[in-house]
């Protein structure tokens, strides 16, 4: 089969499609023929030679896929060879086939088509975890998404507005109309406003009670401020840096706060399952009757995937990268 490589880690010009064997599903795996992928900011990492996928896993960046069922293993009984899924994916997704154990599969809800499968996994499955197994998020609760317009962002603010949560963002000013668009209740521009003293003039003074955070160190202190007594700060990511500075424990237990970190990735089987099958349970419908939908920035054919991680890495895209693998 072809699959994207990476022969030396580098800038996106580093990647190219070349022949790799085709993996063999194991007694509980099935074998997926990739009709599209999604592009994660792991994967820039991956390229870059900084993000190592887990022990065991495909090296083949894309971890999250739809596609079309070709073989099952032995112990497989429900799902069979033309059947539509998508699934999150520890890593295999850029290529045209990947082998995925049975019970992280999903069958693709009616109405959506193939690319808009793709673009749900990853983003979702860790903004479900997120709010609702971390953050203990509760109707009427007040939640901070940063980075708003990012595809975990904008599944974010939709889970949390379905919930009867009241979602605000940061994102760039240009992008706030989207966010607002999927409810988000009030939208800060990082760019020119300090977050926490608008969450202040929001909340009345209370705070929020849930801060998702992909930014880190350079957000620390500010998090802290626009957080409520008991308040819970998630976070999911360090891509502003990881190191804070002059950290007063006395300011956390003056509020309460939890500190939480998280990683989806590198989680057990048994975790990914119970986390999949519990989604698609509650979640997945809500995309049938519209709750729910995934955001798409643009779509590449998988070829182009060099310009599909610079649109990411220039912080151009509002929603999913979307890589065609079948037309």
């Amino acid at each position: 089969m072809r699959a994207v490589r990476v022969p030396d880690p580098g800038a996106p010009s580093a990647m190219t499609i070349g022949e790799v064997p085709t993996p063999t599903p194991g007694a509980d795996e099935v074998r997926v023929q990739v009709h599209a992928t999604a592009l994660n900011r792991a994967d820039t990492f991956q390229r870059r030679g900084h993000y190592a996928p887990p022990e065991g896993a495909s090296s083949i960046m894309g971890l999250e896929m739809a596609g079309v069922v070709q073989e099952t293993g032995p112990d497989v009984t429900d799902w069979h060879e033309g059947d539509r899924v998508f699934s999150l994916l520890a890593g295999g997704g850029y290529a045209e086939q990947v082998v995925v154990h049975k019970d992280l599969l999903m069958a693709v809800p009616p109405g959506l088509s193939m690319r808009e499968a793709a673009a749900i996994p990853e983003v979702f499955l860790t903004a479900y975890q997120a709010l609702h197994w971390l953050g203990g998020l509760q109707r009427d609760h007040e939640v901070l998404v940063h980075a708003g317009a990012s595809g975990v962002g904008t599944a974010a603010i939709q889970l949390a507005r379905e919930a009867g949560a009241r979602p605000y963002i940061t994102a760039s000013a240009p992008k706030h109309d989207l966010c607002r668009d999927l409810g988000a209740a009030a939208t800060i521009d990082y760019e020119s406003e300090d977050f926490a003293a608008r969450v202040d003039d929001l909340t009345g003074g209370a705070g929020v009670d849930v801060v998702l955070d992909f930014i880190g160190a350079p957000y620390f202190h500010q998090n802290v401020e626009a957080l409520s007594v008991d308040g819970r700060i998630v976070q999911l990511a360090t891509l502003g840096g990881s190191t804070v500075e002059e950290v007063s424990l006395r300011a956390l237990m003056a509020k309460r706060i939890q500190l939480l970190t998280s990683t989806l990735r590198d989680r057990s089987l048994d975790y990914k399952v119970q986390l999949t099958q519990e989604f698609a349970g509650d979640i997945v419908p809500k995309f049938v009757d519209g709750q729910l939908r995934p955001v798409i920035d643009s779509t590449y054919d998988w070829t182009e995937v060099a310009d599909a991680h610079r649109r990411m890495e220039n912080n151009a895209n509002a929603g999913k990268i979307v890589l065609q693998v079948v037309s």
